[in-house]
């Protein structure tokens, strides 16, 4: 039984090393407020394919507080944004 767990574990990481790995797509903004408080942005952006959404501006939580130090409020940006636990936040921006 043990030989099987270990065949089966072993198939399931060469299928997973041997897949390709997800492209990121960025998608470009403006940040038009910063609120270092909350930790949040506000980016006026494009389409967000990922997560089915038009262009729009609206409020972003961070993944990272570092990235708040980057921020400028009238910075063009490109950035990822996903659903952390149920927020959409910014996970990736450069």
């Amino acid at each position: 039984m043990t030989k099987l767990i270990k065949i089966a574990a072993l198939s399931f990481l060469s299928l997973a090393l041997a897949s390709p790995a997800v492209a990121v797509e960025y998608t470009k903004g403006q940040i038009t407020k910063i609120d270092a408080k909350q930790q949040k942005l506000t980016i006026k952006h494009g389409a967000l394919k990922n997560l089915d959404m038009p262009a729009m501006t609206m409020v972003f939580k961070v993944s990272d507080e570092k990235m708040l130090a980057k921020a400028k409020e009238g910075k063009n940006i490109e950035f990822v944004a996903d659903r952390v636990k149920g927020k959409l936040t910014v996970v990736e921006m450069k």
